[in-house]
């Protein structure tokens, strides 16, 4: 079972529909939207979503009693998986709206892209491998497409978390790796072909740990 968490954050039903298509260990996928602690506790990946304002999304986690259980799932190894604001998240803080607290499972800090570029990133950019050798690129090319919407990426990072990068105007953070914690800054649900393989490649990495 895989399990999105329910906080109240954006439109998941893309994300829940492209799960579902796949299958673990031989079985179609279960994907269920909870904020229930023992289904958490039970899934055998966790998936932290969201779109819009970081501070706005903190204070829904908080007030679900999500942020310490988040922190547990992490600490028990658990797969946790953020997508777009999800992955920003799990940064120490961001200053979108003011300096606000983030989970701190990741080192760095949530800024605005440059003023020189139109915001927010909204469409098609190519991902950077610079010669990753990580398995979530199984079968990708380097500069392969996939679909951003954000205003906001994650700088002073630990390099060695770093598993591609996107350019926009400065280098931006698109697939982060840290023990059990990976981090999508894009949409693998909405990025085509590249995005179906990228989802196929983090269920494989689930099955073989």
């Amino acid at each position: 079972m895989i399990a999105i968490i329910d906080y109240g954050i954006g439109n998941i039903h893309s994300l829940i529909s492209a799960f579902q298509s796949y299958e673990l260990n031989g079985l179609p996928v279960e994907v269920v939207l909870t904020s229930d602690e023992r289904l958490l506790n039970s899934a055998q990946m966790v998936i932290l979503p969201g779109v819009g304002a970081f501070r706005y999304a903190m204070e829904e986690l908080e007030k679900r009693n999500l942020v310490s259980v988040i922190k547990e799932l992490y600490q028990s190894g658990k797969p946790i998986v953020g997508i777009c604001l999800g992955m920003q998240l799990l940064y120490e803080s961001s200053e979108e709206y003011g300096l606000c607290k983030g989970l701190g499972l990741l080192k760095g800090k949530i800024i605005e892209l440059p003023s020189a570029v139109k915001k927010p990133h909204m469409g098609w950019n190519t991902l950077s491998t610079r010669g990753s050798k990580s398995n979530l690129l199984s079968s990708l090319s380097d500069e392969s497409y996939v679909y951003f919407v954000h205003s906001f990426y994650a700088d002073g990072i630990d390099e060695s978390t770093l598993i591609a990068c996107t350019n926009y105007g400065v280098k931006v953070p698109a697939i982060v790796k840290k023990e059990n914690l990976i981090g999508f800054q894009f949409h693998p649900e909405k990025s085509g072909m590249v995005g179906s393989q990228l989802i196929q490649n983090l269920l494989n990495e689930l099955i073989n740990q």
